[in-house]
């Protein structure tokens, strides 16, 4: 019981936080272009014109 005392509150806080940070990433833009990185791999950057 002493264990579940001390669990609880941990899991609250940890939960909280990690709420915490995914609303902080939303508000920062972390997911705003979704697609920009799957097309972004298929283009051809070739600069080395030798």
């Amino acid at each position: 019981m002493n264990g579940l005392a001390l669990l609880i509150p941990v899991a609250l806080f940890l939960g909280l936080g990690g709420l915490g940070v995914f609303f902080w990433t939303l508000r920062s833009g972390q997911y705003d272009d979704l697609d920009g990185a799957a097309v972004r791999i298929l283009l051809d950057d070739d600069d080395d014109d030798a």
